[in-house]
């Protein structure tokens, strides 16, 4: 036990100049911490400033007090335990701690009490989060808490990181789980756990710190001598006619474009700034599933973060999230377009490395930057990246770009000694600053070139604005090893050359698609997201507030009782409360008439709501499907299911749905219970049918039906017109389909930006094939197979007559193109 004179004399030095964050922000609920069960702390070191400052996050969490001994049966146990003390004043030689004998204690108390368990709580601290150089300076190893530091040392780092102390308590480890699980004495079984714990506070600091730095310069000059670069220096002079001399400093030239210049101490900076302007512009960052990535982490995974792209705040605020979170801020691959002054010298230091949008035919470029990216992967740095290469302009996920995919692949083959471990992140807002000039992008204005004045006017115009909350959900990781030997089981055996493995592009593409599939698997449903949808399926785009109200609580229990996704994240509100939340902004309009309020949006707001609607379009698109579906007739389950998975293969691709087709028959019951929970739908027999019209649950259902309406007449006007008299080629196919969704959008006031959008019209001819919903014909033509037929029959069932005739004639009189 520490003196008590020195916690005495330290209580109020260290409660003026310490300021402790805690990771995570609720260790009782997110580690699986019970209150009733003792609780012992382990420390790394036996440090009176550190026992002070976890003691007050204690009594915040009602947890025991780290000064008062345990008691069991009688006896008086530490409660603390050090592996270490603080090195003496003149010496760096380590001192070992109470750990070993105090734990043996706890055991031996454990064995004669068989009812009794003790959690064993690690506690970390760490103070600045410097990782240390590789070469440090005298200040920065005077300063460097990588070892135990003497009280002098100690005294100084707490002067200088006082206020950026971070307390992380790891999963608590059950004591008499240990001792029921192993046969061995007290005395081996704390050897033992005393070389586990020093491991753990090891990896904990390098979760927490990340790697040592090395100095830029001489780790780039080392890059050029690495022999992959240096043969395509020789073939880049060799086809450029130049000396050897010349092609290196143009590949040196690169590499200062592209590295990053990462500085913890900008990081601390970074971290008090934007903490500062999410408190002005949010209500509040929600974080979800950060446990696991933490503990990919100090399992020694190499973390790539694979986040959605909605907006220039993505860049920011997954970073600020991660550190917050315990976490060391990735290394992120940034555009060159953002390689400005003076954001690119402030993001390069913030971890951003820059990459040129397209290198093809560059092949020296291209090596350059594999050699950078292979090399941050090699001295464990996180990375991130954004695999659908740009901002979304609709809402919904882009299709992947595999590039970066297919260079960490390649990583991964040169060295598969350190597992890596790709994170899929969804980031959602409930309002998106760039909105307006998505939309403007979409009509066909050009996008606006990044600057540091538009930057700047940019941030002004953010902090005077409300953006409500943010959503930051950690997705199910991909262990990128055991995803190679599901797909390609002998990769091992394959050796690095100059050419890429045959099956490295297709392996990718599915690796892209199953990425985008569990960042959806991740969405957050918020105020916003659900008004939208809902308001967008009504006539006129117009509800009575009580029925928009009851609208929002059928989704929130459609989301409850037949979950698309465990890590879908849900509001704690009800409809109501959600409902006067989301009116406090301008996003809707409210009005009055002599029975009530009403709730509607103009044309200008309904465009714009189209994207956050398509934020969380996935997760309703079933359910909407099979509410259609049974507005038809009633049917049976069998038939439920075989029509929905006709039409599956088709949102799947759209939407990057990741639902499995075996477990769909076990989704589509649960749906269909849900509905009948809440009065939609009823089974008579073994057909499920709707509710009579005149019941308020029949308008429920026909509002849900609406999320489907636009794909449903997208896929109309795609198989309709494959039965064109004379065969379209694929290009024609979708020119002419283009066409078509315009009319329909113009003739029924669709708003939705992407209904007629050229590429997702492609994305769907491509599906066609896979699908083998078409096959090609002598001259390279589409031709409808007896399938897709089939399904263009039950598609313009599903729609309404004037649209499913409007359809039809339009096509009709199609000129061919």
């Amino acid at each position: 036990m520490l003196p008590r004179f020195l916690i005495k004399a330290l209580k109020w030095p260290v409660s003026l100049t310490v300021k402790s964050k805690l990771v995570p922000q609720d260790p009782i609920k997110e580690l699986g911490l019970d209150p009733a069960k003792p609780v012992v702390y382990a420390f790394k070191t036996g440090s009176a400033s550190d026992l002070l400052a976890v003691r007050r996050l204690c009594f915040a969490l009602a947890l025991p007090d780290p000064l008062t001994p345990l008691r069991i049966g009688g006896q008086e146990l530490p409660r603390c335990l050090y592996l270490d003390q603080p090195v003496a004043l003149l010496t760096r030689k380590r001192r070992s701690g109470n750990f070993r004998d105090a734990l043996a204690q706890l055991l031996t108390a454990l064995r004669a009490d068989k009812t009794q368990d003790i959690q064993l709580l690690p506690v970390s601290l760490f103070w600045g989060r410097e990782p240390g150089h590789e070469n440090p300076s005298l200040l920065g190893s005077i300063l460097s808490d990588y070892d135990s530091p003497s009280w002098l040392r100690k005294a100084a780092i707490i002067l200088r990181y006082g206020r950026d102390n971070f307390v992380r308590f790891a999963r608590p480890v059950s004591l008499r789980t240990l001792l029921d699980d192993r046969a061995a004495e007290d005395d081996h079984l704390a050897h033992k756990l005393t070389r586990v714990a020093r491991v753990h506070f090891a990896r904990q600091r390098l979760v927490m710190t990340g790697p040592r730095l090395p100095d830029r310069d001489s780790m780039l000059a080392a890059l050029l001598k690495t022999e992959p670069m240096k043969k395509a220096i020789a073939d880049d002079a060799k086809a450029h006619k130049e000396s050897i001399e010349q092609a290196e400093k143009r590949a040196n030239q690169y590499l200062q474009e592209i590295a990053a210049k990462f500085s913890p101490g900008f990081i601390r900076f970074l971290d008090r700034l934007l903490g500062w302007i999410w408190n002005r512009i949010y209500k509040g960052i929600k974080v979800s599933n950060a446990e696991v990535v933490r503990q990919l982490a100090h399992d020694g995974h190499e973390i790539v973060y694979v986040p959605c792209h909605r907006s220039h705040m993505d860049y920011l605020l997954l970073s600020y999230v991660i550190y917050q979170q315990g976490m060391v801020p990735p290394h992120i691959a940034a555009g060159v377009n953002l390689n400005f002054f003076p954001a690119g010298p402030m993001f390069r230091r913030g971890g951003a490395f820059f990459i040129r949008r397209s290198f093809k035919g560059n092949k020296l470029y291209s090596t350059v930057f594999r050699e950078y990216l292979y090399s941050l992967f090699q001295k464990g740095y996180s990375v991130k990246y954004f695999t659908e290469g740009g901002r979304s302009r609709t809402g919904r996920l882009l299709p992947p770009k595999t590039g970066m995919l297919a260079m960490t692949v390649q990583s991964l083959l040169r060295s598969s000694d350190r597992p890596i471990s790709l994170v899929p992140v969804y980031i959602g807002y409930e309002h998106v600053m760039e909105v307006g000039s998505y939309l403007k992008e979409l009509r066909g204005n050009s996008k606006e070139k990044e600057s540091g004045w538009q930057a700047f006017k940019s941030t002004v115009a953010a902090l005077r604005q409300d953006f409500g909350q943010g959503f930051v959900n950690f997705g199910q990781p991909i262990a990128l090893s055991q995803y190679l030997t599901e797909q390609v089981p002998d990769w091992r055996d394959y050796e690095d050359s100059d050419s890429k493995p045959h099956w490295l592009t297709p392996l990718v593409n599915r690796l892209g698609d199953d990425m985008l599939t569990r960042i959806n698997d991740a969405a957050a449903l918020n105020g916003v997201t659900l008004t939208s949808l809902a308001l967008l399926c009504a006539e006129r785009r117009t509800l009575s507030r009580e029925v928009l109200q009851s609208q929002l609580d059928l989704l929130l229990a459609l989301a409850k009782e037949a979950p698309y996704s465990a890590n879908v994240t849900l509001p704690e509100q009800d409809g109501k409360a959600l409902l006067d939340q989301v009116l406090k902004g301008d996003k809707f309009l409210v009005s009055s008439d002599g029975l009530g309020e009403l709730v509607s949006l103009d044309e200008t707001q309904a465009i714009a709501m189209t994207y956050y609607r398509n934020n969380i379009l996935h997760l309703y698109m079933l359910p909407s499907l099979l509410a259609r579906l049974l507005l038809a007739g009633a049917k049976p389950h069998r038939q439920l299911c075989e029509d929905v998975l006709a039409l599956y293969p088709l949102l799947k691709a759209e939407l990057f749905m990741g639902l499995d087709e075996a477990a769909l028959p076990d989704y589509i019951n649960a749906i269909l219970h849900a509905f009948a929970n809440q009065g939609l739908v009823e089974l008579q027999g073994e057909l499920w049918q709707v509710v009579d019209s005149q019941h308020p649950g029949h308008r429920k259902l026909w509002l849900l039906s609406g999320v489907v309406e636009e794909s449903m007449q997208r896929y109309a006007i795609v198989l309709t017109l494959l039965r064109s008299p004379e065969a379209l080629g694929r290009s024609e196919l979708e020119n002419r389909a283009q066409a078509v969704a315009e009319r329909l959008s113009a003739l029924f006031g669709i708003h939705a930006p992407e209904f007629f959008d050229k590429k997702l019209i492609a994305s769907l001819t491509s599906t066609l094939r896979d699908a083998e919903l078409v096959e090609l014909g002598e001259q390279s033509e589409l031709l409808p197979t007896q399938k897709a037929l089939l399904l263009d029959d039950m598609v313009l069932r599903l729609l309404a007559t004037e649209v499913a005739d409007t359809i039809r004639n339009v096509l009709c009189q199609q000129p061919k193109a």
